[in-house]
């Protein structure tokens, strides 16, 4: 039997018959001699392993951080190819356990059914596992040296083992792995600081330690690395540092790592009662028997202060055995460690070797029957103890490299990559003593010049200092100053250390992935002393905050102190955003317009990009973006990503949660914490990219926010709130580490968080939130930790009404009011890190395990976002709006981001289209009802209805169903559209129903109009009824004459001459004539009709307004143009005390565009050449009720209202009596007769001569009746077709695509004129231009031909379809015949009254004959009418069309017609029913006729200036007392005057203004303004720039 543990099988055995494997025998032969069977074993391994490919072409560390399928599943290994990846699992999230839990792939035989005891005890399962060792050997030996050293960093925090020395069976060599380890840094006590509580905190492997090194001779039943484990274990804190026999796994077969040299560290932490040593001491442990690895063993003699050699049994007569234990040519000294209880123990040859040796006692260690393990430890540990404490030899790994050179063995870092880095980075750092100074010399652009520029950025956003100065000119001169640093900045010559660094990145390979880790390496060493030593002082001072000063030096010296590579790269930002105020033909420029690029395949690669630099507190947002686009160019287009993010109080460990979560690195090193926010890009797998949808996780990490009392000693409370909105603007989900033990502090975080998340709500971003309280051990703490997150939501709903009444959003009351949050959901409770007390504490397995169980809650709330993904140039996006955003003092009325406005641009397209759609259908319907009206009661009606009132109560009804529908459609899609999960929808959720509301205004309103053309098509219709009637009577009765006279005519038998019949129709047409009545058309006053429903109109306000209405007679209004004062609202702002505005040109403004309306609309009418109805008035009254509704800014008193009213109905009148005289007139029964007089006259002759009419006849009908019905088809058709074309242009697509092209084609013109006419008279102006527009897209004519040529086909078809059926029908003769033709006809063509009455007496045509007469007539009438449409030019066209264009265009783009209040600008928002009111680029008030009342000087002030300034105004609403412009919102509640987005936004007013201002000063009789110096820079190129950055075009 085993009387002691073994270390693995190929170690020992305590019975010599007990033989190991044949495949273990191996690796005791020579190691000088190259043994296939080993090359074998890695081969076997790696194909077992699945890593063959891996060793050739080396696993990367980003390959392992990819996030993939076995990130987040926790399936166990099952197979021996998933054995390496499980490891690398586990040890990248910190997991103690990633050395065991190796399933075997083998059979379970556990559960077999016969008994075999003897089969139980002799068959072993071992061969079919994997020995970690193997894993790990395999692993490093698969992974190129990034992967090796995080791994190996990984390995040391866990505190097991690390290679020193690794094997290589292929080659039969070993490497040192310095490379590997160079990134392990410990802190530790020795207890010589013990009293002074210093530390010692280094690179380890520049650590100047002793090192014991254990290793085995021949066979050995003791296992080593177990008694190792328990010589580094105290009593309460065993650890598994060593693989060894007795765990999981640790008894299979060794394949491949005989030979690897571990090491580990034992380091003190300055307490005697638990330190098993005092000093620091560094710990080999050789794999394999020492006579098969001279090489190792003799490396180990040479750098190590004592060897301890394991043996059971020792050859005392062996050349060999005394060979290797001689300490000649050996630095170390050897003791020798045998096993009493071994059988094959001779004390004797012990004895011998020992004499030969020249060894005492104290040379020798033995386990005996007597000695029990714990004993066996002590002993150890005391000569262990004893060697470290006299021993001289202490070697820094570093210096090992010569010993390895000499030996043959290998070093990792000897190859030119490495080495050329190497020596690239040591020039930059090498003697590098006092970093402020070297900052100083060799980075001289991010200092105080980049503070100032910081300062005046934000001091140009918020304008706290302006005071009494004029604010365009107090702009201009920061932007002066600005100008001078930049200047400043580039008068410095690029510094050898910038230069040697931009070299460094720009080497290709890996050699600047090399580069860059010495930099960081070397940095670190530098200051990593001095930082540790002042960070401790600084944890110290803040337990206690009374001395705030001394707190705010050591803070300041911890800045000054700290370098580290993102300082290369900061100055690297600064040198390329200051060439840009270079001229762009610079060469100094040109130079380095590649540094973007290289910063962004860093940013690919893994390296991480610093967004926010914490020392200045600003984005260098120029760098920033283009290193973004360059990014976005280097991968595929439209690579989606997401983002984690992580908040929380300063040194909580939220660099190490994302470290543990996601394997990444920040620019961060000992001694120092996250200043700012960095970004790190992190690749998605294919098996995860459809899960995430993105294709990239990008992570951000920021520094600690403050508590408010260290925050006052820098002001960086300001910097907290501004840092915390712009991390949780752009991440998909935030992780909030907090800590409740201080609750008011925790208060304090928790209030800059909810106001971060406040903000996103009202900007319409939705980020997910996860809290992560950190240190909670206790495995029930989720359910005892219930009150305290009761107290978490409480303390958040309280910060969230904190936060709401800071930006006057106090309708969120609760948190839940500002996001989806369960308290049960949205907790985390995560064990400390440590398990025991550091420095010799490894990781806590259940911090691992919690952050992985939080790591796959994130990755699958990441998966579930409901909001788009951004590709990386939305990314840029967000980046630049927050910032800009967060630049001012007051965030959500500040936001502008063009992501934002993107997607409101597509839902108002989307919904413009939807309306378009709704429109045309209704005026395709109206047009069909209005022909069916124009028909009723003829012999085309296919009405059974006699009534009218009846049937336009059928229509209207139908109508109402129709309306639904649509309305019902437009809703649907809107909820489908907000369905979708691209199109960053989710970013405009808020205006769902404003759109919502806006369809059904839009119904309201269309249903509106439908309902007034269908009375007014029915009253028109009924107004004709009677004439018709009498005209038909008149008809008959000369019908009846004439066929009595051709009766007469033919009984006299006597040929009769053209002259004699000539003679007898006029007799009979005198004598008819006289018969008929004809009694007078009674002509009605509309004046009085018109007064009357204007008395109706104004009876609402009250004695007063009818006082006015009998003073004077409407006729007496409307022939001069108007002339009124009233009492503007806008006239009454004074925007200081001495500025006044000449608001007199306004009212005429407002009073000429509703005149030029209602004129617009009379005219309209009057051209139809219909009768008068009362409808006509009602409607224009109606029109100027709702443009004096839209315009409350002007205070209308009723003398205004009256005289307006009247002066418009007095005009109406005359042009509506005329109009109905005209009816009359032209529907005069006698005239109507006598204008067909001569076409009886003709139709006499030929029926008495019995000539054949059918041609003639043909041609007639065609001429006369459906000529004029087509055309008029053809002009009811053309409107629509002409405003759809239009709209498919971008320029008529939304209301801001429109405002932009008006203003565009204003700047191309570079005419003074077009400038005063739209801002003067916008209406007009933009009617006018809308007009132009139309007629310079049809000036080829293609197009509105295809239009008339499918409208003339349309006709053409149904003609000779009507044709075709009539002639089908057995009708009773000719005039049924036409009937049936009009009725077929009759819901497409609205066929003369008069003509047909007229066609249809007097004919006697054959029916065949005619209808074949009138299919050719009616081709003949196809070719004549393309050939007129060919000749018509398209403004002849655009006269007759009853739809027309330019005005419904007009009325879909002009939005709600609303100016800003401040500067006249019209409104730019979407949809009939928005809340609020915007304007996209806001005009100096100047050009509002706005002067200073002392000088008449005109104003240069922005109102987008004046909101975010301290200035303020003061109007009617406000009583005339001053009133702050930032509180604008308190008085103008419907309005959001946002302050520029960029400081160029209002870059086009200024250039115009700036261009005319003397003719502005002219035209407004003022003097003109006085310029800034910066506004007479500013070219034309620049003001459409600024143009499409305000439409976000």
């Amino acid at each position: 039997m085993q009387t002691g543990g073994k270390e693995l099988t190929d170690m020992d055995s305590s019975e010599p018959d007990n033989l190991k494997p044949e495949e273990q025998k191996s690796s005791q032969t020579p190691e000088d001699m190259k043994d296939e069977s080993k090359v074998k074993h890695l081969e076997n391994l790696l194909e077992e392993l699945d890593l063959t490919q891996c060793y050739t072409k080396k696993l990367s560390l980003s390959r392992i951080l990819e996030i993939d399928l076995k990130n987040i599943t926790d399936e166990p290994a099952r197979r021996k190819s998933d054995l390496p990846w499980y490891f690398l699992k586990k040890v990248m999230m910190l997991n103690v356990k990633c050395t065991s839990e190796c399933e075997s792939n083998s059979d379970d035989e556990t559960g077999s059914a016969y008994l075999d005891l003897d089969n139980m005890i002799n068959h072993s399962n071992t061969e079919d596992m994997v020995n970690p060792l193997d894993i790990i050997t395999a692993l490093f030996l698969c992974s190129d040296g990034f992967l090796q050293q995080e791994m190996a960093l990984k390995m040391s925090m866990c505190q097991f083992s690390v290679p020193l020395l690794l094997p290589n069976c292929d080659t039969e060599q070993c490497t040192l792995m310095l490379w590997a380890m160079r990134d392990i840094v410990k802190k530790y006590r020795p207890q010589s600081l013990s009293q002074s509580k210093g530390f010692i905190e280094e690179r380890i492997v520049l650590s100047e330690l002793p090192m014991v090194s254990f290793v085995r001779l021949s066979e050995c039943s003791l296992s080593k690395s177990e008694i190792l484990n328990k010589l580094l274990s105290n009593d309460q804190q065993y650890h598994n540092t060593f693989v060894h026999h007795n765990m999981e796994c640790g008894d299979s077969p060794r394949r491949i790592s005989n030979g690897l040299t571990e090491i580990t560290w034992y380091l003190p932490g300055g307490n005697t009662n638990i330190d098993i040593f005092s000093q620091p001491v560094a710990v080999a442990n050789l794999r394999g028997d020492i006579a098969s690895f001279e090489t190792q063993y003799s490396f180990l003699c040479q750098t190590s202060a004592a060897v301890f050699v394991f043996f059971d049994h020792l050859d005392s007569e062996s050349d060999s055995v005394i060979s290797l234990l001689k300490s000649q040519n050996k630095k170390a000294q050897i003791f020798l460690v045998g096993n009493c209880e071994s059988k094959r123990f001779n004390l004797d040859t012990v004895k011998n070797l020992a004499t030969k040796l020249c060894f005492s006692n104290n040379n020798i260690i033995f386990k005996t029957k007597q000695k029990n393990e714990a004993h066996f430890v002590k002993d150890l540990r005391k000569t262990v103890r004893n060697v470290i404490e006299k021993s001289e030899l202490k070697m820094k790994i570093e210096k090992m490299v010569d010993i390895a050179h000499e030996l043959g063995i290998l070093v990792d870092e000897d190859f030119s990559e490495c080495q050329t880095a190497k020596k690239n980075a040591d020039a930059i750092t090498a003697g590098n003593q006092d970093i402020h100074k070297y900052k100083e010399d060799q980075l001289p652009r991010q200092g105080q010049i980049w503070k100032k520029l910081t300062l005046l950025q934000k001091e140009e956003f918020r304008l706290r200092h302006v005071g009494s100065k004029n604010i365009e000119h107090y702009k201009s001169d920061l932007q002066k100053q600005k100008t001078e640093l930049r200047k400043k900045q580039n008068s410095y010559e690029m510094s050898t250390a910038m230069a040697n660094f931009i070299t460094g990145i720009s080497s290709p390979g890996t050699e600047r992935f090399y580069f860059l880790k010495w930099m960081r390496m070397n940095l670190d060493n530098v200051s990593h002393v001095k930082l540790s030593e002042l960070r401790e002082k600084y944890k110290e001072k803040c337990k206690n905050s009374e001395n705030k000063e001394e707190i705010k030096e050591i803070d300041r010296k911890i800045s000054n102190s700290s370098l580290g590579t993102e300082h290369f790269f900061r100055e690297m930002g600064q040198i390329y955003e200051a060439s840009l105020s270079l001229p762009e033909t610079d060469r100094s420029r040109q130079q380095l317009q590649h540094l973007p690029k290289l910063c962004a395949e860093l940013l690919l690669d893994g390296f991480p990009l610093e967004l926010v630099d914490g020392d200045a507190s600003n984005i260098p947002l120029r760098w920033v973006s283009d290193v973004l686009s360059q990014l976005s160019d280097l991968v595929s287009p439209n690579r989606k990503i997401r983002v984690v993010t992580v908040l929380g109080v300063q040194s909580t460990g939220k660099s190490t949660l994302l470290n543990t979560m996601f394997g990444v690195q920040f620019a961060v090193s000992s001694g120092r914490c996250t200043r700012g926010a960095f970004m790190l890009l992190i690749k998605i797998n294919e098996d995860m990219k459809n899960v995430l949808n993105c294709d990239f996780l990008v992570i951000i990490d920021t520094e600690g926010l403050k508590s408010p009392e260290l925050a006052q000693l820098d002001n960086s409370y300001e910097h907290d709130n501004e840092l915390a909105t712009l991390v949780v603007g752009l991440s998909d989900v935030t992780i909030v580490n907090i800590a409740m033990e201080n609750s008011t502090e925790m208060k304090d975080i928790l209030q800059i968080v909810v106001h971060a998340f406040l903000r996103m709500k009202e900007v319409g971003k939705k980020p997910k939130c996860q809290f992560v309280h950190q240190n909670v051990s206790d495995v029930s703490a989720h359910d005892k930790n219930l009150r305290d997150r009761k107290l978490l939501l409480d303390q958040l709903n309280e910060m969230t009404q904190a936060a709401a009444k800071m930006e006057k959003k106090e309708e969120n009351k609760n948190f839940t009011d500002v996001m989806e949050y369960s308290p049960d959901t949205g907790n985390w409770y995560i064990p400390g890190l440590w398990n025991g007390n550091p420095p010799m504490a490894p990781v806590n397995a259940g911090y691992s395990e919690a952050v992985y169980e939080l790591k796959k809650n994130i990755i699958q709330l990441l998966g579930n976002c409901e909001s788009s993904s951004n590709n990386i140039m939305e990314f840029k996006e967000w980046v630049k709006s927050l910032w800009n955003a967060v630049k001012h003092e007051n965030f959500i009325f500040s936001f502008r981001n063009s992501l934002v406005a993107d997607a409101y641009m597509k839902l108002c397209t989307q919904f413009n289209k939807w309306e378009w759609e709704f429109r045309k259908e209704m005026y395709t319907w109206v047009k069909d009802a209005e022909t069916i009206i124009s028909n009723f009661g003829t012999i085309a009606a296919k009405s059974e209805t006699s009534d009218m009132r009846e049937f336009l109560g059928f229509l209207k009804s139908e109508a109402s169903t129709v309306l639904s529908a649509w309305e019902t459609k437009i809703l649907d899609n809107l909820t489908q559209y907000f369905k979708q999960t691209e199109g960053h929808v989710d970013l405009v959720e808020g205006y769902k129903e404003e759109f919502s509301n806006s369809a059904k205004i839009l119904r309201l309103e269309i249903e509106s109009g439908v309902k007034y053309q269908l009375e007014a098509a029915a009253e028109i219709r009924h107004g004709m009824t009677e004439i018709i009637k009498i005209k038909e009577s008149h008809r008959k009765e000369i019908e009846k004459a004439v066929c009595a006279l051709i009766d007469k005519c033919r009984k006299k038998k006597v040929k009769m001459t053209n002259r004699e019949l000539d003679e007898e129709f006029e007799k009979m047409w005198r004598e008819t004539l006289e018969k008929l009545s004809f009694s007078e058309q009674k002509i009605v006053n509309v004046t009085d009709s018109v007064s009357r429903y204007l008395r109706e109109n104004l009876k609402h306000r009250g004695s007063r307004a009818q006082q006015l209405l009998t003073e004077n007679n409407l006729q007496d209004f409307g022939n001069e143009s108007f002339k009124h004062t009233a009492e503007r609202w806008l006239s009454k702002f004074k925007h200081t005390t001495n500025k006044v505005f000449t608001g007199q040109d306004h009212i005429k403004g407002l009073s000429d565009s509703i005149i030029a309306a209602c004129k617009h609309s009379v005219n309209k009418q009057v051209k139809k050449k219909i009768n008068y109805h009362d409808n006509y008035i009602q409607e224009i009254l109606r029109m100027i009720d709702e443009k004096l509704k839209n315009h409350q800014d002007v205070k209308i008193n009723i003398e205004f209202e009256v005289s307006l009213k009247q002066h418009i109905c007095g005009f109406a009148a005359r042009k509506f009596q005329k109009m109905h005289e005209d009816f009359l007139e032209e529907n005069d029964p006698y005239r109507c007769l006598t204008k067909n007089k001569e076409k009886f006259h003709e139709d006499f002759k030929d029926m008495f001569h019995e000539r054949d009419q059918c041609q003639k006849k043909a041609e007639e009908f065609t001429k006369q009746c459906l000529k004029p019905a087509v055309e008029d088809f053809i002009n009811r058709s053309l409107g629509p077709d002409i405003i759809g074309e239009m709209r498919k242009l971008e320029q008529f697509s939304t209301r801001m695509s429109f405002q932009y092209s008006i203003l565009l084609d204003s700047l191309s013109k570079e005419d003074f004129q077009s400038y005063l006419s739209y801002i003067r008279s916008y209406e007009k102006y933009v009617k006018t231009w809308i007009l132009e527009q139309i007629k310079k897209h049809f000036s080829n004519e293609s197009t509105v031909f295809e239009f008339e040529e499918r409208h003339l086909q349309s006709c053409i078809d149904s003609i000779n379809s009507a044709i075709n059926k009539a002639k089908t029908r057995k009708s009773d003769g000719f005039k049924a015949f036409i009937k049936d033709i009009c009725k077929e006809l009759g819901d497409k063509l609205v066929i003369s009254q008069d003509a047909l009455g007229a066609f249809m007496i007097l004919n006697n045509a054959d029916k065949e004959q005619f209808a074949d007469w009138l299919t050719a007539s009616v081709s003949d009438l196809e070719k004549a009418l393309r050939n007129e449409s060919k000749e018509s030019t398209f403004e002849m066209k655009l006269q007759h069309l009853c739809v027309e264009p330019q005005d419904e265009l007009f009325k879909q783009l002009i939005g709600c017609g609303k100016q800003c209040p401040f500067c006249a600008a019209p409104c730019d928002a979407g949809g009939k029913a928005h809340t609020e009111h915007f304007v996209s680029l806001h005009r100096p008030q100047g050009l509002g006729e706005y002067r200073k009342f002392s000088t008449g000087i005109l104003l240069t002030d922005l109102c987008s200036s004046n909101v975010k300034s301290h200035k303020k105004f003061c109007c009617i609403e406000t009583q005339y007392k001053p009133h702050p412009y930032k509180n604008y919102k308190e008085i103008l509640k419907d309005w959001k005057i946002q302050p520029d987005e960029s400081l160029e936004a209002s870059d086009y007013w200024k250039y115009v203004m700036t261009k005319y201002n003397r003719n502005f000063a002219q035209e407004y009789e003022a003097e003109p303004a006085v310029i800034p110096e910066a506004w007479k820079k500013i070219n034309k190129e620049q003001a459409e720039k600024s143009l499409k950055e305000s439409f976000y075009i």
